[in-house]
């Protein structure tokens, strides 16, 4: 039986997830506050940056809300990357596929969001300077930025990062029954292939002193 949103008040098909009443519970492990939301752009405290855990009184939640909260993670995860990856490299040909790339991750998140009915606050996709310094921190670790051209090292964090989120997607579309969250994992998957295909092209083609 069809039922209203308690967010947006859109009718919710018999077989669909809302989300709109979930909200998680975070704890910064280094400044202690206490935040509520769906998700957290790479396990990050909104006020200083510091790792967060969800603390113990989090909403008892489906099998299914808890994959989508996993999926959501991942494609915010991705979308972070792909923004502060751009900013590292210079304008032209590779610049402009990861702004496509993170164009398409989005995409997902917004295709997420709408069909879920999400409740996600808007820091999720403007985190602080400061969040953003310790983003980077840890996601650049080991790449150097300081050289002329950090773009294959980048390209080969992104490669990873796609095979993990492809990896969740294609296991979780596996595991499901047939039904509308198995399709949108199975689409999810299919996507992630075709980013996963586009970085290992441009990784191909770089110059053979990028290469080396």
């Amino acid at each position: 039986m069809a039922s209203r949103c308690p967010k947006c008040h859109r009718t919710i098909e018999e077989d669909s997830i809302c989300c709109a009443d979930v909200r998680y519970s975070w704890k910064c492990t280094e400044c202690g506050k206490l935040t509520q939301g769906f998700v957290v752009p790479y396990g990050r405290c909104f006020l200083c940056g510091g790792k967060i855990v969800i603390v113990d009184d989090r909403p008892p939640t489906s099998e299914a809300i808890d994959m989508i909260q996993r999926a959501v993670q991942l494609e915010v995860d991705m979308f972070h990357f792909y923004r502060l990856a751009t900013a590292k490299v210079g304008a032209g040909e590779h610049r402009e596929v990861l702004e496509d790339l993170h164009s398409r991750e989005a995409e997902h998140f917004r295709e997420l969001s709408d069909k879920y009915h999400l409740d996600l606050d808007e820091r999720v996709l403007e985190p602080t300077a400061e969040v953003d310094a310790k983003i980077e921190s840890e996601l650049f670790a080991g790449i150097d930025l300081h050289v002329s051209d950090p773009l294959r090292s980048i390209y080969e964090k992104a490669l990873e990062l796609e095979r993990r989120t492809h990896r969740f997607f294609a296991g979780r579309a596996a595991a499901l029954p047939d039904g509308p969250e198995r399709e949108v994992c199975r689409e999810l998957a299919a996507e992630e292939e075709e980013h996963i295909a586009l970085i290992e092209t441009e990784l191909h083609h770089l110059p053979a002193a990028e290469r080396a």
